[in-house]
């Protein structure tokens, strides 16, 4: 299979449609609770004409201890149920991470379910030994998904100490019914950023 990764001039729910045929919630972040931030660069790759995979990133801020950092936030990364497995998930996660680095950016960041982190670990991801705080309309939450970094330059390493993301955390702009940030019903346990299941929707 010849596939090639384009820079995507917009990603809607029709083209996430497009992607997983029309699944409800995908990515599965809306049992989290969260209010998310919507990304601004798409990276996606076509085959007969359809979109078969996406990618997408924004630039956060973010603390780790006293150091102050930009990241490039990776995330609403999807392949076609049919075509999984295939180097789909490498070829826009790495296109999204090189166009990070052309901005001068020095390490990676994304949230997943435990599930996932053996396909991130096989794309040079790492996981975060410990929680990362989130911002919520609300103020500070522990993000209940795993998070995961990777160097985009050499020499580049993760700093000791509490990490905090100071913006809302990045997902993909389709996985909400309209533009803009969505906060789905959350419990008080979940509020309070409970433990990851994995596989949970």
């Amino acid at each position: 299979m010849s596939a090639s990764v384009t820079r995507l001039t917009h990603y809607t729910k029709a083209e996430r449609d497009e992607i997983t045929g029309g699944a409800v919630d995908p990515s599965r972040v809306a049992a989290t609770g969260l209010t998310w931030l919507d990304k601004d660069v798409h990276f996606g790759i076509k085959l007969l004409g359809r979109l078969v995979a996406h990618a997408g990133l924004v630039q956060v801020p973010l603390s780790v201890g006293a150091v102050r950092l930009q990241v490039a936030g990776l995330g609403g990364v999807i392949v076609a149920p049919g075509l999984r497995g295939q180097g789909l998930a490498r070829l826009v996660a790495t296109a999204a991470m090189e166009h990070a680095h052309g901005l001068g950016i020095e390490r990676g960041l994304l949230f997943c379910w435990p599930d996932l982190i053996p396909l991130y670990e096989r794309l040079g991801w790492q996981v975060l030994p410990d929680d990362v705080l989130v911002q919520q309309p609300d103020g500070p939450v522990r993000m209940p998904l795993r998070a995961m970094w990777t160097p985009l330059v050499d020499g580049a390493e993760w700093p000791a100490g509490q990490a905090r993301l100071l913006s809302l955390p990045m997902w993909g702009a389709a996985d909400r019914p309209s533009k803009g940030a969505v906060r789905a019903t959350a419990t008080p346990a979940q509020r309070r950023g409970g433990s990851c299941r994995p596989g949970s929707r």
